[in-house]
């Protein structure tokens, strides 16, 4: 058995994590906590992705933490092998595995029945020349007449989604979105958890972070990682926030510019995250900040 708390950015997703490992404490039972944050992966990528710093960890264990230099490219199918043998490990300390992000396709991979399809390099070769030659536009275009499911959970600038979804498409035949998982048929015992918000308090919850990101020294953690060679990786380059500061930074926009396209793009990728979110009818569903969510998921989970 094993927790997974899903959701948009900014509703609250690591606190109520943190609330029920206490609530398994006060009762004798200890939990770990499984990232399930694409960016969080990253090392050095801590203030523009909200990372919980060690020392507000609460003494819970956290893992796939810091686990990837910026230059390196992250999988769904990576992840999947990685979480899954992490819950394992937990369960088999007797520590209640905790799954939490915002990251939606990596949630599924590791909660449902969820395979990848093969590669095809030529296939793949040919797209992401398209890809450099003629940028993500064409590309999601295409995607959308062929898949308009798929496209409409794939950010339109997401190249590497892109070129992944068309690969799928060429090489079986069918649609991307018809990879994606079945809620029903789950990998293993798992309890489901949603955390909402309104959209009235959210919206203006995430202009301030994205401020506050600015404020607590994105700048210059941007600039440091740009010097580790973030703008060679293919994943950590496109994060809301790192790309916008690399833009400040080479001189193609200015601090407000920067901030506002930010703002404007967290708002649609939390927009993505709760239409994927949506769809798991069964899930607990649980209010940003509210009191008794830990209490509630505990006992859907039997704990």
């Amino acid at each position: 058995m094993f927790i997974a708390i899903g959701g948009a950015t900014g509703t609250g997703k690591s606190q109520l994590s943190l609330d029920i490992a206490a609530r398994l404490r006060a009762s004798g039972r200890g939990a770990q906590v499984i990232n399930a944050d694409a960016m969080q992966l990253y090392r050095g990528m801590d203030v523009g992705t909200a990372k919980l710093a060690p020392e507000d960890r609460e003494g819970v264990p956290h893992h796939l933490l810091d686990v990837l230099d910026v230059t390196e490219d992250a999988s769904v199918a990576w992840y999947q092998e990685r979480a899954r043998g992490l819950i394992e490990e937990i369960e088999a300390e007797g520590d209640v595995p905790i799954l939490v992000g915002g990251s939606g396709l990596y949630i599924a991979a590791v909660c449902f029945d969820l395979r990848f399809p093969g590669t095809d390099p030529a296939v793949r070769a040919e797209l992401e020349a398209e890809l450099q030659l003629e940028g993500p536009g064409p590309l999601f275009a295409r995607l959308r007449a062929l898949d308009p499911q798929a496209a409409a959970t794939i950010d339109a600038r997401n190249g590497r989604r892109l070129v992944r979804a068309l690969e799928v498409i060429e090489v079986t035949g069918e649609p991307f979105s018809a990879q994606l998982p079945d809620q029903e048929a789950r990998w293993r015992d798992v309890t489901f958890a949603v955390v909402e918000e309104h959209r009235e308090v959210l919206t203006p919850r995430l202009g301030a972070r994205v401020e506050r990101m600015w404020e607590s020294g994105l700048l210059e953690e941007t600039q440091a990682l740009a010097e580790a060679g973030l703008e060679q990786g293919g994943t950590a380059k496109r994060a809301i926030g790192y790309q916008q500061a690399l833009a400040e930074l080479r001189g193609e926009m200015s601090r407000a510019e920067a901030i506002a396209e930010a703002q404007l793009l967290t708002r649609k990728y939390a927009r993505r995250q709760v239409s994927w979110f949506r769809r798991y009818e069964s899930a607990v569903r649980a209010q940003s900040g509210e009191g008794f969510a830990a209490q509630r998921i505990l006992q859907a989970a039997g704990l």
